[in-house]
């Protein structure tokens, strides 16, 4: 089932466990039982916003922020409440180019495998459709 689809800012933060000003994602593009697209504008009060340019940790709290969306809305599919989750483990990230303030990041969110509560995803984030990072993770739901 692939539901394409535009969550705003506010339906987004919902979905989230994050809460301001540690949000790092404001939009959904799309949804499938294995991926999500996600989007985020780089606002320049934003806490990982330094001399103009967004930092590799905004970045990385970016991507973990894109897996806890899709499971934040799988589990709103399901009309269940979400657990909280962590990243376990980041596995080889690759951080090529730094965003500025005012620019807006995609990071397509690729899920490769998931087993009781565990889930192994690869991510990429891009600017203006050019790869800036890439990586994988692996998250674990609280029990």
């Amino acid at each position: 089932m692939e539901t394409t689809l535009v969550l705003e800012k506010e339906a987004v933060e919902n979905l989230l466990p994050q809460k301001f000003p540690f949000v790092m994602v404001d939009k959904m593009y799309s949804f499938t039982e294995n991926s999500l697209v996600s989007g985020l504008k780089i606002k320049d009060d934003n806490i990982f916003a330094d001399h103009n340019f967004f930092l590799e940790a905004g970045l990385i709290e970016h991507m973990a922020q894109s897996v806890a969306l899709h499971t934040g809305y799988d589990f709103f599919l399901k009309n269940e409440i979400a657990p909280t989750g962590y990243i376990g483990s980041i596995k080889e990230i690759k951080i090529k180019k730094l965003p500025k303030v005012n620019d807006t990041i995609q990071s397509t969110v690729t899920i490769i495998q998931e087993f009781a509560g565990i889930t192994l995803v690869d991510i990429v984030t891009t600017l203006n459709n050019e790869e800036i990072a890439n990586g994988q993770m692996k998250t674990v739901l609280a029990k």
